[in-house]
């Protein structure tokens, strides 16, 4: 049995988690080669329905993005790898659709701050169990080094992100970039490049908990590349590349 309030109301989590109206299984896309949005996903999303919208329009926001996520796949590319990628995980690709659909619906309630929000939730908990690193140190220096390595080779393997990383020196910052981002690519091909700020930024939070720090100049969705420079926060590196935030909203170094 769902919970009910004390008035006997459903909750509308228990709504989000066990709907039997337009259940995910149902939704019309093509399952061969994309996925549906995670469940964190889908909860972040109901929660934020909840606070902006009354109870009596709640389904039918809901039912609007999942309608919006279905469109949007519709004329999405197909060779992003479906459940084996694991850029397609939490917080990964289709979440970052997902929230666009949100976004799109919801855009008179919403804001980049609460999207920006909302992809640190999905995306950061991996980042939080990881809070006995400490970058400054050489050996976790070396093994985030050896991590990206590896994630650079899966992206060659389903030819999404296109990332190079640069060889390893104990003297220097640890330096890769990215000169394709399917998520840029497509908030490039649905008109929503000022979404894009709230889904780059949980990055800098997810080097903190290394006790590290990123130095990024551009990304894939303002400029050519994505260049990551990784440091130790207590790296003299950091002091020369102030972080701010610029007018689109971008936290970026100088």
């Amino acid at each position: 049995m769902m919970r009910t309030t004390a008035l006997g109301r459903l909750h509308w989590d228990d709504y989000i988690e066990r709907r039997e109206t337009v259940k995910e299984r149902d939704l019309q896309f093509d399952r061969t080669c994309h996925v549906c949005y995670t469940k964190p996903c889908k909860r972040e999303i109901g929660e934020k329905i909840a606070r902006h919208y009354p109870a009596k329009d709640r389904e039918a926001v809901w039912e609007a993005v999942q309608r919006q996520y279905v469109a949007f796949l519709s004329d999405w590319r197909t060779d992003l790898g479906g459940k084996k990628n694991f850029h397609n995980g939490a917080g990964g690709t289709y979440d970052c659709i997902a929230l666009m659909a949100y976004y799109v619906v919801c855009r008179d309630m919403t804001s980049n701050d609460e999207i920006e929000q909302m992809e640190g939730n999905l995306f950061l908990p991996a980042f939080r169990r990881l809070k006995f690193v400490d970058v400054n140190r050489p050996i976790f220096k070396k093994l985030l080094h050896f991590a990206f390595v590896i994630s650079a080779k899966k992206c060659a393997k389903w030819n999404d992100y296109r990332m190079t990383v640069a060889p390893y020196d104990k003297d220097k910052p640890i330096y890769y970039e990215f000169t394709a981002c399917p998520t840029a690519e497509f908030a490039k091909q649905h008109d929503l490049l000022e979404v894009m700020p709230a889904l780059c930024n949980p990055d800098f939070m997810g080097m903190e908990f290394l006790h590290a720090r990123l130095v990024r100049k551009t990304t894939c969705a303002n400029g050519c590349k994505c260049d990551c420079t990784i440091c130790g926060d207590r790296d003299p590196y950091c002091a020369a590349h102030p972080e701010y935030r610029d007018a689109e909203g971008y936290r970026r170094n100088d």
